[in-house]
């Protein structure tokens, strides 16, 4: 059986649009759909064709800022906030402890940690291990962030109600933006909000040394508001299971979503929003994006009930994690083998591919999309066998 927290849990020999999910129980197709979307925005823009041509939707912001691309990370967490709270009350429900939750959300996170060390080993630790790699591979990862977001938004929902949950919330974002703007950083003053001279990459740098890029936006310190994002989720989750009426919570939902799209609109009155920081005002404004979103989904899907069209996605929101891992896994791979081409240069497997399968079909910003949609519907493949073999990987 499947657990909810990534995946969707579906009984074999019935399909998604025939599945009901109860307004005010621990299952949402619109969450699924939600989730997969997120998935293949996300397979989009991680994989074009090649990187020097790429539409403007789907490259980050350089620096402050935000485009589609920055709002598809913190969906994602803001998803596994939501799933988070229903699927622990249906655990609860059934008799566990919190002691036993607790321990089901560590060896989750910490499953999910070395899956996403092991993606950032390849292809250097590999095929016998280098204890020179080892001693740089980068620490901070996509699914590593998810991992000690979970770990804290799970302890967070075990030892708190919703009024301390929303503590919680606020309190991670007026920490981390004040010491943002002003806890000095050695040589600079306080404040600054630039790459590689702000508080978030000195002190990543002091403690993880050889084990990040340059300046990364998946740090220590910028974790502290990713985790505000997933209790955003969490708090929606409750609003989900409240005993109001569907018209009432999407309401509600929308209420919500727009008063966090003002204050983030006020709050950029003193920091900008920044994925790469992470900033209050960034996960305010994302929290806000995806509630909206969501609640477009919930009204379509779980209420009105139009479901047909949503299949695809839905499908890709069952196996979210086992996708990204595959994704990533061959994605690394083929960028770093290669083969000589007829100018006798080396070039890539996922370069050659490229120039030969599409980069002679329409101008180049159009062939690097085909790709990323040809790599998007492969793993979709991928994604709609496992459904219909009805096998769901779990962590």
């Amino acid at each position: 059986m499947c657990n909810y927290d990534f995946v969707m849990e579906i009984s074999p020999n019935k399909s998604i649009a025939d599945s009901q999910a109860p307004l005010s129980g621990s299952r949402l197709l619109s969450l699924d759909v939600f989730r997969g979307a997120t998935i293949v925005a996300m397979m989009l823009v991680n994989n074009p064709g090649t990187s020097s041509a790429v539409y403007p939707p789907l490259k980050h912001a350089e620096w402050h800022g935000w485009t589609f691309a920055d709002l598809i990370f913190p969906f994602f967490l803001w998803i596994v906030g939501v799933a988070m709270t229903l699927s622990f009350k249906k655990r609860t429900e059934r008799g566990d402890n919190r002691l036993k939750l607790l321990w089901h959300v560590i060896r989750r996170a910490s499953i999910v940690f070395v899956l996403g060390l092991f993606i950032e080993g390849i292809p250097s630790l590999f095929p016998l291990l280098d204890r020179s790699a080892l001693e740089t591979i980068r620490i901070p990862g996509v699914l590593q962030r998810i991992a000690i977001c979970y770990l804290f938004a799970g302890a967070i929902i075990l030892w708190s109600g919703i009024r301390g949950q929303i503590i919680w919330t606020i309190a991670f974002l007026v920490v981390y933006w004040l010491m943002m703007t002003l806890v000095p950083v050695p040589g600079y003053r306080a404040g600054l909000l630039e790459p590689d001279v702000n508080f978030a990459f000195y002190v990543d740098k002091l403690l993880l040394g050889p084990h990040l890029i340059s300046y990364d936006g998946l740090g220590l310190v910028t974790t502290l508001p990713a985790i505000s994002t997933t209790l955003f989720g969490v708090l929606t989750g409750h609003l989900l299971r409240w005993k109001g009426s569907p018209a009432e919570k999407v309401s509600w939902m929308f209420v919500g979503a727009n008063l966090l799209l003002l204050a983030s609109i006020i709050m950029e009155w003193w920091i900008p929003i920044n994925k790469h920081l992470w900033t209050p005002s960034y996960c305010v404004f994302t929290a806000g994006m995806a509630l909206n979103v969501f609640a477009v989904l919930y009204w379509l899907i779980d209420i009105k009930g139009y479901k047909t069209w949503a299949t695809p996605f839905a499908i890709y929101g069952m196996s979210p994690i086992t996708v990204f891992v595959l994704s990533e896994i061959l994605s690394r791979l083929i960028t770093s083998k290669g083969v000589t081409n007829s100018d006798g240069a080396w070039i890539s497997l996922q370069g050659y591919m490229f120039e030969m399968l599409f980069a002679p079909f329409g101008s180049l910003v159009n062939a690097s999309l085909y790709y990323a949609l040809a790599w998007t519907f492969m793993f979709y493949l991928i994604a709609y066998v496992m459904y219909r073999k009805q096998w769901f990987l779990t962590v």
